[in-house]
């Protein structure tokens, strides 16, 4: 397994180590104690898959209070998917990274609490996978606008099919609670 830290300190790339012959393949896709190892703490206490379809962009999500760490990956097609901090306070306030997971690279991102999270679907279907560290509390569910100008996240899509409460999400400047930063 190799973990590289991305531009956003806490925010972490894993590449998992792939076993392939001719049969397919075997991955092992977490294991508490490498992971922790990693800076990947757990402990996890749900687990989530959501199957979308190509132009789909599901974000940007976050819960406050009851904040949620994710690590993510996709089991069948492509996304691009995106980590936002939005830690009121934090020295890289509204700064984000991407990254593509498919079912070839095996790739997961570890977003920590604090970070808003979404995903856009490359392929025809996705199947997206994801652990985290706190149970889904809907009245301490937020977003953010996905296409905030401030952000200026570069999504691979113009018009992304969105849920009604992700196209009526407010720009970060508006957002009503925020997560405070902890350094």
């Amino acid at each position: 397994m190799k973990v590289t830290p991305t531009e956003l300190p806490g925010v972490l790339l894993v590449e998992p180590t792939v076993f392939r012959d001719v049969r397919g393949f075997f991955v092992e896709t977490f294991q508490a104690e490498r992971y922790a190892a990693a800076g990947i703490p757990g402990p996890f206490v749900q687990d989530n898959l959501s199957r979308s379809g190509k132009g789909t962009l599901r974000g940007l999500h976050f819960q406050e209070p009851h904040a949620q760490g994710k690590l993510v990956q996709v089991l069948r097609g492509a996304v691009w998917d995106v980590a936002v901090d939005v830690r009121k306070g934090s020295p890289h306030f509204g700064r984000w990274v991407g990254a593509e997971l498919n079912d070839e690279n095996r790739h997961q991102l570890w977003i920590p609490s604090g970070f808003a999270h979404g995903f856009c679907v490359l392929s025809e279907s996705a199947d997206f996978f994801y652990k985290c560290t706190a149970l889904f509390a809907p009245e301490a569910e937020r977003a953010v606008r996905w296409d905030d100008p401030a952000l200026g996240i570069r999504w691979p899509v113009e018009a992304p099919r969105l849920s009604a409460k992700d196209a009526a999400a407010p720009p970060l400047s508006q957002a009503p609670v925020l997560p405070a930063y902890a350094p």
